[in-house]
């Protein structure tokens, strides 16, 4: 996060810096000439100090400029785009820090940046503008690249996990029960209320709230089980890492850092890994993948085993399979269905490694509805609309994408929202298909699992016998009439 502050001394350093350089004076030239130390001089250029106003004069005399230029947020072409971006929501948008850079090491990046660069900078703002990007949007995709950098396994909270689970003697108590989960918060002097929150209509978008005041987590009504002992763990990541600026409500559409947002992030993990032990888990998944016939039971038998949701199951996985069987190249989603059974939303998503397809995108655009995560969500429609839903489904298929190479092994588990609705939600996981993960899960090559040619979108697909399609290849479309227009130019020549 850059201060006020922090702004204020980066564009001073900046301008100083930028008029130096233009004079071609070395820091102990600027020093001498202005009367100030040289460590003082480079104090400066790297936002570290602001001069007293004395010293400002002395450093415009000497810089050839007005006192009110360099204390103004006014420069030149070449410096306004980056002194825009210190100013703008969007850089306080982006975690810098938790990707190693200082206020100090941006300026510098900034300030030795070529024209081109510093127009690239000056797209980023306005692009930012122009689709009305929330810092929201900014946290949660810089939250996405943290994970990936990360490979989605935290060690130290892992280890926090271990520490609380003895402490507690947890360690033989699997599926972890509710009733512990709160015995625990009450022995930390937190209540649980499962009355209040649910009596307020105003409140019936929320899933719980924890007063600090009262030293109350309130649960709203509605909540599976399995839910409700989520947000119990939560709330214990939330004490046991000491984690104090964080959301108080779930579901939360505001955050008002990305700390909050980060630390949000951490609960939830500790929660997850409290409920599916790394060990106990680990074991587990073994079974699993080490079959060489693709069996849907063992995964509902996985999720049974730990009382957990099918999504917490499978962000577990996330963290699991990259770091102790070395399946790196995934992808995670979770898309909702709405009644009318033709557009699909995607709401959270992971890729790590690389950015793999699908990807959620801000277009509008219909996604190919041949990947299993919206086939599964269907399917479960149907079901509900036709009352013989029971379970969540379990579905696998192999995706080949169009034209490419690329092959992935999807499973997906999808079920309704709500009780009695059709509209459904599905979490999806892709392994890219290569040697070491047919080595690691030999039933990839169950002839009895379908292979697919899928595409992003409707409207970038050019499969032209695709039966599952709802809109036309618009981008296709214009593709082509460019290409046909490009060979059409050269008759004008003849």
């Amino acid at each position: 996060m850059i201060s006020e502050n922090d702004s204020i001394r980066l564009i001073f350093g900046l301008k100083v810096k930028s008029l130096r350089q233009e004079k071609g004076l070395s820091y102990q030239q600027l020093a001498d000439k202005a009367g100030l130390s040289l460590s003082y001089v480079h104090d400066i250029e790297t936002g570290k100090k602001f001069p007293k106003a004395d010293k400002i004069i002395a450093l415009a005399k000497t810089l050839g400029v007005e006192y009110d230029y360099l204390v103004s947020l006014r420069a030149n072409k070449k410096l306004q785009p980056i002194i825009d971006l210190i100013n703008s929501d969007f850089i306080n948008a982006v975690p810098w820090e938790h990707f190693g850079l200082s206020p100090a090491s941006l300026l510098d990046l900034f300030s030795n940046t070529p024209d081109k660069v510093t127009a690239f900078i000056s797209t980023l703002l306005k692009i930012s503008r122009s689709y009305q990007l929330s810092k929201e949007s900014f946290y949660q995709s810089a939250l996405r690249s943290y994970q990936d950098l990360n490979n989605n396994y935290f060690e130290e909270i892992e280890q926090a996990v271990a520490n609380f689970s003895a402490q507690y003697d947890l360690q033989e108590q699997l599926p972890v029960a509710s009733a512990k989960l709160e015995s625990i918060l009450q022995s930390m002097g937190i209540k649980v209320n499962r009355k209040k929150m649910g009596s307020i209509e105003a409140l019936q978008g929320l899933r719980s709230y924890f007063s600090t005041r009262n030293n109350v987590l309130f649960l709203n009504k509605g909540l599976s089980k399995t839910q409700e002992k989520f947000l119990l763990a939560r709330e214990l990541g939330f004490q046991f890492l000491a984690l104090t600026e964080r959301p108080y409500e779930t579901v939360s559409k505001r955050s008002e850092s990305f700390d909050m947002m980060l630390n949000n992030f951490k609960a939830s993990y500790f929660g997850v890994a409290l409920l599916m032990p790394e060990g106990n888990f680990i074991d587990e998944v073994k079974k699993v993948l080490s079959q060489h016939k693709w069996n849907a039971k063992s995964f509902a038998e996985l999720i049974s085993t730990f009382d957990v949701t099918p999504e917490m199951m499978m962000q577990r996985l996330t963290n699991i399979l990259p770091k102790h069987f070395g399946i790196g190249n995934l992808f995670f989603l979770r898309m909702n269905g709405g009644k009318d059974g033709s557009r699909f939303e995607m709401t959270k998503e992971l890729h790590l490694s690389q950015l793999h397809n699908p990807y959620a995108n801000a277009l509008h655009e219909h996604y190919c509805h041949r990947w299993v995560s919206i086939k599964s969500i269907k399917r479960v429609a149907d079901l509900v609309r036709n009352k013989k839903y029971r379970s969540p489904l379990i579905d696998v298929q192999i995706s080949q994408y169009w034209q490419t190479h690329n092959k992935y092994l999807c499973f997906s588990i999808a079920k309704p929202i709500a009780p009695d609705t059709t509209d459904a939600v599905s979490v999806t996981i892709g392994l890219l298909i290569d040697q070491n993960l047919v080595h690691t899960m030999p039933f990839v090559n169950d002839a009895a699992i379908p292979v697919v040619t899928v595409h992003t979108t409707c409207e970038r697909c050019g499969i032209t016998d695709c039966k599952e399609r709802v809109a036309v290849p618009e981008v296709i479309m214009q593709m082509e009439a460019e290409i046909k227009k490009d060979a059409a130019l050269p008759l004008l020549e003849q």
